[in-house]
């Protein structure tokens, strides 16, 4: 099957993500400093959220430069990956409107979780399909950061019930864990 399908729908469906998703943000209710200042949760959260859309259009993107073919698995999963990401603007929402507390952010965590597991199924289909030896198993290795983040969401969930802002720290960890280049990506691809 042709990847450039599912590349070129996934594209569409995080633009149309980030569109939603920007569409929360709303303007000052007067023209002082104190009206920003009251709307800076929802455009922090907004602010992670974007990044985490960012880091998988690109992991997305690189994921199937590498690939050299896809199935009907590999684009069931990447429904399923497409599917928890476009929760992502709802549980901005959320967290936007009730920042400190504990539900949101533990089902921000949740969404981020689930979308984590999504990609790492969609990943480890990729390198099944494409064998030990393929660029894209070479590529991915074993997946380290894909294991470190679930840990790390399942922390920011538990922490959510005890300290939200240490909760929303524990996710942006994760984003410097991906937002770091691959260098072995960066070589291949030069």
């Amino acid at each position: 099957m042709n990847k450039n399908r599912i590349e070129a729908f996934s594209d569409g469906v995080m633009a149309i993500i980030l569109t939603i998703m920007v569409l929360e943000l709303k303007v000052p209710l007067d023209d002082n400093l104190s009206s920003v200042v009251t709307l800076m949760p929802m455009f922090l959260i907004y602010v992670l959220s974007f990044i985490y859309i960012g880091l998988y259009w690109n992991n997305h993107h690189n994921l199937f430069q590498l690939a050299e073919f896809v199935d009907g698995k590999i684009m069931w999963s990447n429904l399923y990956l497409l599917f928890w990401i476009s929760l992502i603007p709802m549980s901005t929402a959320w967290v936007g409107k009730y920042p400190y507390s504990e539900w949101p952010s533990a089902f921000y965590g949740v969404i981020l979780f689930a979308a984590g597991t999504a990609h790492y199924i969609l990943v480890h289909l990729l390198v099944k399909t494409h064998k030990c030896k393929s660029s894209v198993a070479m590529f991915i290795g074993n997946d380290w950061k894909g294991k470190v983040s679930l840990v790390l969401y399942l922390i920011g969930i538990l922490t959510s019930f005890f300290n939200t802002i240490v909760a929303f720290f524990v996710y942006f960890i994760v984003t410097m864990i991906w937002i770091i280049p691959d260098s072995r990506f960066e070589r291949k691809h030069k």
